[in-house]
């Protein structure tokens, strides 16, 4: 053991002195594509195993790493927001994995590493919502964004509003504003990024408030309500805070064009109020400001960022392509997008906020093609890369969570090196193959027949298109109830390690960046030098206030 510990000392040694940097062929421009992924079927199952040693190395160095990690405390002049959406933790192992054996060609996929891996704090958010113990995308939202539990189905209102209550939907004290909003107020520039439809629920929680989540245009809202509660599209252009977004990419564009209006993909839009929501936008822009509109890749590569100061794209008439259908439909990736909205906000000398999210994560989980979802999540994973490049640890908070989790295991017994969508060695009770990626419920669901479950040992199980067999059918398989994963880096990113309320996220990247009306770290630090044991006379001060009213109200 000796001999092991000394090994371990004359490598760490060598490390402190010259850590190399290690990179990967996975480039901003490069378009994964299924073939890649069928290359690696070949794989060879097995093979030599790392040395005690290595493992032994490796603990060493991440220990080193993590004591002479600096805890930074200076304000957070940006945050970033990547938000997974259904990106549970079996997927971020998966994805992992996948990474590793298609993209990076590691000697077996599970000792690969994605980009969040690197990052220094850890936590979990609780994701229930005020009336359900599984959360959907907009209750969700207005927990993350906003910092309050609310009901599902509602978007940035409190849960007095219940599902559907437009008349509640319009009482101020209902409403609840975002962190994108308090962004704004202190004059930095704002962006939200999404490969759903932007009016979809979680980049509306940056800027909507309604009583349903459904009500995305005139026509979603019941006829009885058209004229008491504005739709979530009409709230993004004309109201705020919607209307002073700088960046907004994403789909849906049918919601933003009136029913008699063709856009550039031969689709009509569907409002029938006939409200042209683009080219409102366009004439609500002030002429000593450049407003750009754009529809595809093309258009978006095209943008000269130090001349732009606000951007609107709308890559599709409903939810933009899936990561591998991307170049045909001319559409983006989740990382294009990201640069793009970074090169425009960064010229803000008082900062950003930017929210991100991988939304289609979410949707492939729905109709169990869990392939097609994990390789969305590698594509999440590499949109956080390009956005931690493009910025710095000193001024730049990024957090990374998902709003749910998915009905979605990672469960048997393969071997190592194997292929995520290979069907397993060991068979079922039944003498029949099956896979370590399974879901609960879904629409992918065989009937039995009379030799019992359904056999896939013929399937297209290696198709990103395949749905896996579920153990009960569901037209749209549902959302998981667990806890979802926190990763952090940047000024004050220590506040987000442990356990947390989904509720509590805005609140620290409030503080972080000095943004909010409640407890902030500018505020904390205004004319205050001395601590106790790292804590601010006033947030000392605040505390004791806090417990003394709390034991007044216990007894």
């Amino acid at each position: 053991m000796n001999k092991v510990m000394s090994s371990a000392s004359l490598v760490l040694a060598v490390l402190l002195c010259a850590t190399p940097t290690i990179t990967h062929a996975y480039s901003s421009d490069s378009y994964m594509h299924e073939a890649a992924y069928k290359d690696s079927l070949n794989r060879a199952v097995g093979g030599k195993p790392e040395a005690p040693g290595y493992w032994v190395n490796n603990a060493q160095e991440t220990l080193y790493n993590i004591l002479k990690a600096e805890r930074k405390v200076a304000e957070a002049k940006n945050v970033i927001m990547f938000l997974g959406d259904g990106w549970g933790v079996p997927t971020i192992t998966l994805s992992r994995i996948l990474k590793g054996q298609a993209v990076d060609n590691v000697t077996f996929g599970e000792e690969g590493q994605l980009h969040i891996d690197t990052f220094p704090n850890i936590g979990m958010s609780k994701t229930f919502c005020a009336d359900a113990q599984i959360a959907d995308s907009a209750c969700s939202s207005t927990a993350y964004l906003r910092g309050v539990k609310a009901n599902v189905g509602t978007l940035g209102v409190t849960s007095d509003v219940r599902l559907g209550n437009c008349n509640a939907q319009n009482v101020d004290t209902n409403r609840v504003s975002s962190i994108l909003a308090w962004a704004q107020a202190a004059g930095k520039s704002t962006g939200i990024v999404t490969t759903t439809r932007i009016t979809h629920a979680s980049p509306a929680g940056t800027y909507a408030h309604s009583a349903s989540r459904e009500w995305e245009s005139d026509v979603d809202v019941p006829l009885m309500y058209r004229d008491k509660c504005s739709d979530i599209a009409a709230q993004l252009i004309l109201e705020e805070p919607g209307k002073n977004i700088n960046v907004i990419l994403g789909g849906g564009r049918q919601k933003f064009l009136p029913v008699d209006v063709t856009d550039s993909e031969s689709t009509n839009g569907e409002r029938k109020d006939r409200k042209n929501l683009v080219e409102l936008w366009k004439s609500s822009k002030n002429s000593d400001v450049n407003a750009t509109y754009i529809e595809t890749l093309n258009q978006l590569l095209m943008v000269d960022a130090t001349k732009t100061d606000y951007l609107l794209g709308l890559f599709s008439p409903d939810h933009m392509a899936y990561y591998h259908d991307q170049l045909g439909d001319q559409d983006p990736s989740l990382t294009d997008m990201t640069e793009k909205a970074i090169q425009i906000l960064s010229k803000n000398p008082k900062g950003f906020f930017l929210f991100v999210e991988g939304g289609r994560i979410d949707q492939a989980h729905h109709n169990n093609q869990a392939l097609r979802s994990i390789w969305e999540a590698v594509e999440f994973d590499r949109a956080i890369k390009k956005g931690d490049d493009m910025t710095s640890d000193d001024d730049t908070l990024i957090v990374v969570t998902a709003d749910h989790s998915h009905a979605f295991s990672f469960a048997g017994y393969a071997a190592r090196g194997s292929n995520i969508t290979q069907i397993g060695i060991r068979l079922g009770n039944d003498l029949k193959p099956y896979s370590g990626m399974s879901y609960a419920n879904g629409p992918g669901w065989q009937p039995f027949t009379s030799g019992g479950r359904h056999n896939i040992a013929n399937d297209p199980i290696h198709n990103v298109t395949y749905q896996q067999v579920p153990l009960v059918p569901l037209v749209s398989e549902t959302h998981g109830g667990e806890d979802v994963m926190i990763f952090s880096k940047g000024p004050h990113s220590h506040l987000l390690a442990g356990v947390h309320f989904q509720s509590y996220i805005p609140h620290a990247m409030g503080y972080a960046s000095c943004l909010g009306s409640g407890l902030t770290f500018c505020s904390e630090n205004q004319g205050n030098s001395a601590n106790i044991n790292g804590l601010s006379i006033s947030a000392f001060l605040a505390l004791i206030t806090n417990l003394i009213v709390i034991s007044i109200f216990m007894t």
